[in-house]
């Protein structure tokens, strides 16, 4: 039986976490609000360890807006000028600072307490919220739906949205893994299958260009550490294009703890995976078991349709109309190695 626990109020509304536990020994704490990883644990030679960052309580949640553990959208990432043209009509979005709109603007989909259910059978998790026409300046009534089943060591996320009018859509699992005991993400060794990264200009904009990863410290084709040689960390905060012709089948991404005890495999259908490993973080609330968040603490690997396609037509679409709804699909592996 998957088990619950209430966790508090929010505007009203009952927030609610269930437990996912797997043959496996693996234990994911989900919530109702914003369909966030509270905690994800994962057997390890010293017993159970968390891999992701969170809070131990909800009342951190609303007020912190480092999206940890979230389903985040309507649209994921930066839209250049809080605004786009559909059709020929201007919308303009709630920004989240002035000229910027992220992750949905600040009362997006991870902002929102989602519906629930419960499906003991196949131990999995359904979620759904229906987003006003209007909502953050989107156009459109969507009704969303977030479905997480465990089986064994993977994590497996479905993610679906049905619009009454065409409407970009572009969402993303903004979970903080850390396979590690440190504060900091930095020794990871980390693989990215990407030949291409999109460039961005000097307020983390993309350009619209695409340019190769070959003989930059972006390259992560190879798997390496997030430091020079010198021991320098890199920062990592930025869209690889994934192949288009892969074979969905294989991992496109593959992370191993600095203790080498732990490692983390990503599948996804989607054409662009984010890496970011908290370059700006700096979270003023003491997280699970007390620890402190702060800049490299961990590390996102965000799967998802390219950022600022709206402003870019060479980019991949993300118009989703009633005719053509949208379809995500995503799957975490978090194993002993």
């Amino acid at each position: 039986m998957i088990k619950t626990r209430h966790m508090g109020k929010y505007r009203g509304r009952d927030v609610v976490q269930a437990t996912l536990k797997s043959t496996s020994g693996v234990e994911v704490d989900i919530m109702n609000y914003g369909v966030v990883v509270r905690d994800w644990r994962v057997p390890a030679a010293e017993g159970l360890r968390s891999v992701v960052l969170g809070f131990e309580s909800f009342d951190p949640y609303p007020a912190q807006r480092a999206y940890l553990g979230a389903i985040v959208g309507r649209v994921v990432n930066r839209i250049a000028g809080s605004r786009f043209e559909l059709a020929g009509q201007t919308y303009a979005l709630v920004s989240n600072r002035e000229g910027l709109h992220l992750h949905g603007g600040p009362e997006g989909l991870s902002s929102q307490v989602w519906d629930m259910e419960i499906d003991n059978v196949r131990n999995q998790l359904l979620f759904s919220l229906q987003s006003t026409d209007g909502a953050m300046g989107y156009p459109g009534n969507v009704r969303f739906e977030a479905k997480y089943h465990l089986e064994g060591n993977r994590l497996c996320l479905e993610m679906a949205a049905t619009t009454d009018r065409p409407t970009p859509i572009s969402l993303a699992q903004h979970n903080y893994f850390n396979l590690g005991t440190g504060a900091d993400v930095l020794d990871h060794s980390v693989r990215i299958s990407a030949d291409h990264y999109t460039v961005l200009d000097d307020r983390l904009f993309p350009t619209g260009e695409i340019v190769p990863v070959v003989d930059t410290a972006m390259d992560l084709r190879a798997a390496r550490i997030l430091r020079e040689a010198d021991g320098t960390a890199i920062d990592y905060d930025l869209n690889y294009v994934l192949d288009p012709k892969r074979d969905v089948a294989k991992s496109v991404a593959r992370v191993e703890g600095p203790d080498g005890k732990l490692a983390l495999e990503l599948w996804t259908d989607r054409p662009g995976l984010q890496f970011y490993n908290a370059v700006t973080t700096d979270i003023d609330v003491p997280g699970l078991a007390g620890k402190a968040y702060g800049k490299y603490s961990g590390f996102c690997l965000e799967d998802q349709m390219l950022p600022d396609a709206l402003n870019h037509p060479g980019f991949p679409s993300i118009i989703c109309t009633p005719e053509h709804p949208y379809t995500h699909w995503c799957e975490i592996e978090i194993k002993q190695v």
